[in-house]
């Protein structure tokens, strides 16, 4: 039994949603810090340029499919430190980047050398036509863990400040009726889940910002017949995975149940068909041009290798892209065209 200083020590009990939103976002959270999370954990925006260059393609397409407007916004969602923003604004056409208006919507203030064509914003642009994307931004998302508890109904998990877990009450409303819809539990106790309902009501709410164009989520991932059966929560601190920890210190993540936050109209497909389709490849440059331009054959080495990190079986072209389009068609902008589900 712990003591009055213990549990102070240990911090407040309370569910994992609201222990992830004060350890991210509080005024000394993960995501508030100088360093940002590039210092903790490499995205596909830090393995290669050929990453941004690919959605620069994309809003490209895009541009073109809405008819060259006066004004193409990108925004980009959960942005970090801009690194994916300011990259693709340099890999984009002259013609295109003259007319974007780049937005980066993120909670931590704006770094000091950031590209000053890039407007800094804590919350959506209204009604912009263009390109939402949003790259690992969903599984930082708070959400509540359920358990299956010894009576074999889902009981909300709680949390201290130092990780230590405890049982709550059963999960009930709202979010009960997501988990019978999207992750069903079966009785046996142990079993585990993250609610996504916030997950699908923020990327709905993202969505809303597009007057016209294409709103893109990229995420670890998994599907309603596929969740795995302990659930996904983990931390990451220094480049390393941990135990999730709600200190501040640490990362906390989970994975997306992507096909619940999909509004109609979506297309589901993973990172490797998503990148196929702009023309990310991982083939090697022919040998004969080891022969007659030696410095090309290694250039091209080098972007084989990069493209093959980014859509890796196993690793990043595992990654789930969500696609939602708004008064565009999805096959004039990839090819080949995405599927529906």
């Amino acid at each position: 039994m712990t003591n009055d200083n213990e549990e102070r020590r240990r911090g407040a009990l309370r569910g994992w949603r609201e222990a992830t939103e004060a350890a991210l976002y509080g005024p000394e959270g993960f995501y508030r810090r100088r360093e940002g999370p590039a210092a903790h954990f490499r995205t596909s925006v830090h393995a290669s340029p050929l990453y941004a260059g690919a959605v620069a393609l994309l809003l490209a397409r895009l541009d073109a499919a809405l008819g060259h407007p006066d004004e193409v916004a990108f925004v980009d969602m959960g942005a970090g430190r801009g690194e994916l923003t300011a990259s693709v604004l340099a890999a984009l056409p002259s013609d295109v980047a003259a007319r974007v208006r780049a937005y980066a919507v993120e909670r931590a203030e704006r770094p000091a050398d950031l590209d000053p064509r890039i407007e800094w914003r804590s919350t959506l642009p209204d009604g912009v036509t263009g390109l939402l994307f949003a790259n690992e931004w969903l599984d930082n998302v708070p959400v509540d863990v359920a358990e299956v508890a010894a009576d074999g109904i889902p009981h909300r998990v709680l949390v201290h400040d130092d990780g230590t877990e405890a049982p709550g009450g059963p999960v009930e409303g709202p979010d009960a009726d997501w988990l019978a819809r999207w992750w069903p539990l079966a009785s046996e106790p142990g079993l585990r889940a993250e609610i996504g309902r916030p997950r699908d009501e923020a990327w709905a709410a993202a969505v809303t910002a597009l007057r016209r164009g294409l709103a893109v989520a990229v995420d670890y991932a998994h599907a309603r017949d596929t969740r795995p059966p302990f659930g996904t929560l983990t931390g990451f601190r220094a480049g390393r995975e941990t135990a999730p920890v709600p200190d501040g210190d640490h990362d906390i993540t989970a994975h997306v149940a992507l096909d619940a936050c999909a509004l109609e109209g979506a297309a589901l497909l993973t990172q490797r068909a998503a990148l196929d389709g702009l023309g990310v490849s991982g083939a090697r440059p022919p040998l004969t041009l080891a022969a007659s331009d030696p410095a090309a054959y290694v250039r091209g080495l080098s972007r084989a290798g990069e493209a093959a990190e980014l859509t890796a079986r196993g690793g990043l072209g595992d990654f789930g892209w969500l696609l939602q389009p708004v008064g565009v068609r999805l096959d004039a902008l990839l090819n080949p065209s995405p599927h529906t589900p």
